[in-house]
């Protein structure tokens, strides 16, 4: 699993012009490393909501806190490191880890793309502690609990459902329960 992700990091630091040519190998293994570790650490803090969701394939990759603990990860990294200015490292970041997720999802989420797994991907950042979990199962309650209009997705539609009661069947939702404060 890891060498399928250094692969993957690789290729897409190998092919992103926002990294100097002289840096990018070591970008490359911190790159690796921070995604690693990030998710590991979301895992090991109890923010598996914000992995599944990351890993749902429905949401905004960049705006997952996931993400966004990654790329600041990987920013401190790189100025330690290899001494790069704050400005140019973020740059970096914002650059690679959205598009390295994007990917890594992308690839988890293609029943045609064998390369990734969703469930060897969270048994191996748990440190196997979720062997013998069905991950795959957890990931369907996931989306079909966002899923309030209940068309097969989840997009605007259900974020509108979830604030105004529809799609669900008792009515009423968020802003009808604050309105009854009132």
């Amino acid at each position: 699993m890891l060498e399928q992700l250094t692969n993957l990091v690789q290729q897409f630091v190998g092919s992103n012009n926002a990294v100097p040519d002289e840096h990018k190998a070591a970008v490359a293994q911190d790159a690796t490393q921070a995604v690693e570790g990030g998710i590991k650490q979301a895992l090991q803090s109890g923010n598996v909501s914000d992995v599944m969701r990351l890993f749902s394939g429905n949401a905004d990759v960049a705006a997952n806190p996931v993400t966004q603990n990654i790329q600041g990860g990987l920013v401190q990294s790189l100025v330690q490191k290899l001494g790069i200015d704050q400005s140019q490292a973020a740059g970096m970041a914002s650059s690679l880890i959205p598009g390295i997720l994007g990917q890594l999802v992308h690839k988890t989420n293609d029943p045609n793309d064998s390369s990734f797994d969703l469930q060897g991907i969270i048994n191996h950042f748990s440190g196997g502690s979720t062997s013998g979990f069905d991950v795959h199962g957890l990931m369907n309650k996931f989306k079909s609990a966002l899923d309030k209009d209940k068309d097969g997705d989840v997009d605007m539609d259900d974020l509108k459902a979830l604030f105004t009661g529809g799609g669900t069947q008792g009515g009423g939702g968020l802003l009808d329960k604050v309105k009854s404060f009132f």
